[in-house]
């Protein structure tokens, strides 16, 4: 029996598109995890430093015991344990400050202050890697920062919550740029177990400190806590993880950094469903907003011609 050739290339055409689609729904169902960890942080009454504790515990078990029962737990030589480690208290900072920023200000001005990341980045990476800075980015970088710095004149109240929201972008920027050595080394679920375990280790110890600050009304979950806190350990992080990796392995990671652009755009809108926060913003605000997602855009547009340049 003949298969007509045209057919055939027409099914396999579709299966393609098809395996993409997929692929993308599960890259934009990750993002849209990923900017839903903001309402939790505000849905979660704990003090931000146990919050991000508890969030690690929880995880850090469930990977735990995923990766036994796949027997996919290796390990690691002590001097890349600590390597790892200490781009776990990395992002362990990165969340306690997120998640402060969320509850002294609120989640629309945390994630705006999380699209500083990219100014960080631009002065972070080449410092670390010894490269040459770009000028573009840096200058696209103080187009964001010129946002965050109206939205903080017009919104003194937001002060405390905006300098943890740019501390937060700091950690955010310092994150990948340290990974990067280590994901070409190990899997990426092995990886992450034992950066997020180390995160839980390095907070362990610098909660109380930060409690000293910061004090917490209470230290038990409540109820309602531990029911956001699940969410937020094994949707959140556990499930949208997984769904990245997944992506990832049927579409580039250029693809994938253009497409998490867009976790701070669901973040507010989420922010402006479940609590109103719009109510409490003033035009300056969106002044602010639009000069962020401006960078963000021009940010797009170079990489996508690049992208296309070496493609």
């Amino acid at each position: 029996m003949m298969i007509d050739p045209l057919n055939h290339e027409d099914l396999h055409s579709k299966l393609i598109f098809t395996i993409m689609k997929k692929a993308l729904l599960q890259l934009h169902m990750a993002v849209f995890l990923a900017g839903f960890t903001a309402i939790l942080g505000k849905l979660i009454t704990l003090n931000e430093g146990l919050l991000v504790w508890y969030r690690l515990f929880i995880t850090v078990i469930t990977l735990a015991f995923i990766l036994i029962l796949r027997k996919e737990l290796v390990r690691i030589a002590l001097k890349d344990m600590l390597k790892i480690f200490a781009v776990g208290a990395i992002v362990a900072i990165h969340w306690v400050t997120f998640y402060g920023s969320v509850k002294y200000a609120n989640v629309s001005v945390a994630l705006v202050c999380f699209s500083a990341t990219g100014f960080f980045t631009a002065f972070f990476e080449p410092l670390i890697l010894r490269r040459k800075i770009s000028i573009i980015e840096v200058m696209l970088g103080l187009l964001a920062i010129g946002g965050i710095y109206i939205i903080f004149n017009f919104h003194p109240q937001y002060k405390t919550g905006i300098i943890f929201g740019i501390i937060s972008a700091m950690g955010s920027a310092l994150f990948p740029i340290f990974n990067k050595r280590l994901v070409v080394r190990f899997s990426p679920r092995v990886l992450t177990l034992y950066e997020l375990g180390g995160g839980l280790i390095a907070l362990t110890f610098l909660v109380p400190l930060y409690l000293w600050q910061f004090p917490a009304t209470y230290y038990l979950p409540t109820a309602s806590d531990w029911g956001w806190l699940l969410v937020l350990a094994w949707f959140c992080t556990v499930l949208s993880f997984d769904l990245q990796l997944n992506a990832l392995k049927k579409i580039s990671a250029f693809t994938a950094n253009l497409t998490y652009n867009l976790e701070p755009v669901y973040g507010i809108i989420l922010a402006f469903i479940f609590f109103r926060e719009n109510e409490e913003l003033n035009k300056q605000f969106y002044f602010g907003v639009g000069l962020i997602l401006l960078a963000v855009v021009l940010q797009m547009i170079r990489i996508s011609k690049r992208g296309v340049a070496s493609g």
